[in-house]
């Protein structure tokens, strides 16, 4: 038996922070006290200092860009990236190469993460067109659900037949997650810009052709849906201001059947960053302006907006630094989105409690992930040591993502991560991840 016990730490957790020690048995934990006494000499101690400590996040939102991308990613460098980050379990998008969906490719794609996995991991299944006999197959208990593309993608993810859409949200109870934008708006608004500039679209104009009205026209239309056919809806990255009010907050998480999603690059950037950024923070939908990134900070205070997560897209740097029409959207992520957020912390913006709620308890609930996301008697063993006043400045050197950059770079964060445990084991301290892997396949209560 493996036994692990962490000594003297600020437990955050169910909105609570009590300092005390945790005793993990085989990779759950099974008590919680102010003080537990090693129960042999073959216990493992961690004296967390004073330290506090996390649930291990539940990232639902990353593109790890494994099979047939691997030039940018793979499940391997990205997981590792993400256990440095204090992201002990990944749900990763169906968008690769081959698109995962068919269960035999969401398996192949299974099997490459029991492999290679550094974190605990889950996929989504993709929808298109014309695959709805294989959405019915998938098994809810073992999948996280299933992703619609209503804006760009690659390939034929693209869901735009609406009598389709309707039978997918009318003939499945997974949960659908959905990327938000309007394909129509979005086309007419570049062959303006296209006809004025050709490929060398000003960055700036981004968040113009990828408009505020793009995303609420096709956020609208999936709520009107998913109302319509009782479906169960998960919109992921909002950004703007104006499709907040397609969401409430009078029920708590479980009993709300449509829920939303903030990504830590919306609550960090604005159209302002563009200048100095270039397309280093090209994203879909769009980083847009100062007033949106508030209004989104907000509704995730007031709860509105339920999820923080990171849509994690690594680009090689030749291929951001394309002109417009030619450089990818999306960024790497997962290193960073939590000492993003304890920054926030610092600036007084947010606590600790509530930066545990959206970042692992909110995604646990919503996902219906199995012993995970919190600190509790009989859950697994995923723990985040963080030490609130230990400055470190993210560079090459220290970048983990197979990519070798990050928007991020440059910036000096005041917390840094400094243990992570992936079910009970230590998979990372200190600026360097373990060889060992640890992840497992997440199970889902439903």
């Amino acid at each position: 038996m493996k036994i692990t016990l962490i000594k003297d730490a600020h437990i955050v957790n169910e909105g609570a922070i009590t300092r005390g020690d945790v005793l993990i048995e085989n990779g759950v934990i099974v008590e919680i006290a102010e003080s537990i006494s090693a129960k042999s000499g073959d216990t493992q101690i961690y004296d967390a200092e004073g330290r506090y400590l996390l649930p291990g996040v539940i990232d639902d939102q990353v593109h790890f860009r494994e099979p047939g991308l691997t030039h940018k990613a793979n499940i391997a460098s990205e997981s590792r990236a993400a256990v440095a980050g204090g992201i002990t379990s990944f749900i990763e998008m169906p968008n690769t190469n081959p698109q995962a969906t068919t269960i035999e490719l969401l398996e192949d794609k299974f099997e490459i993460a029991a492999r290679t996995s550094a974190a605990n991991y889950s996929f989504m299944f993709g929808g298109t067109n014309d695959n709805l006999e294989e959405i019915l197959k998938v098994d809810k208990k073992k999948v996280a659900g299933l992703k619609l593309f209503l804006g760009s993608s690659t390939g034929n993810m693209l869901v735009d037949n609406e009598e389709v859409l309707e039978k997918i949200f009318s003939s499945t109870d997974l949960l659908i997650s959905t990327h938000c934008e309007d394909e129509t708006t979005i086309r007419e608004n570049l062959a303006l810009y296209i006809e004025r500039y050709g490929d060398d679209i000003p960055i700036n104009l981004h968040p113009v052709i990828r408009s505020e009205d793009a995303c609420y026209i096709s956020s609208s239309k999936a709520i009107a849906l998913a109302k319509k056919t009782g479906a169960r809806l998960h919109v992921f990255h909002l950004s703007t201001a104006k499709e907040i009010a397609l969401f409430d907050n009078k029920l708590p998480l479980k009993d709300k059947k449509i829920t939303a999603e903030v990504c830590i690059h919306h609550l960090w950037f604005s159209d302002e960053d563009y200048e100095e950024k270039g397309t280093h923070i090209k994203w879909n939908p769009a980083v847009k302006t100062a007033n949106d990134k508030a209004a989104l900070f907000q509704a995730l205070l007031d709860d509105k907006l339920d999820v923080i997560a990171t849509d994690h897209a690594p680009h090689t740097l030749e291929e951001k630094n394309n002109v417009y029409t030619k450089a990818p959207s999306g960024g790497p992520l997962v290193q960073h989105a939590l000492p993003a957020m304890l920054e926030f912390y610092h600036q007084g913006k947010i606590s600790l409690e509530k930066i545990v709620e959206k970042m692992c308890h909110n995604p646990a609930i919503l996902f219906e992930v199995e012993k995970r996301g919190y600190i509790k008697k009989g859950y697994k063993a995923d723990l985040v040591l963080v030490d609130l006043n230990a400055p470190w400045t993210v560079n090459k050197e220290n970048i983990l993502y197979k990519c070798g950059w990050s928007p991020f770079e440059g910036t000096t964060f005041k917390s840094r991560i400094t243990h992570t445990f992936v079910n009970g084991n230590l998979a990372y301290n200190n600026f360097k991840v373990h060889d060992e892997l640890y992840g497992e396949r997440l199970m889902f209560d439903r």
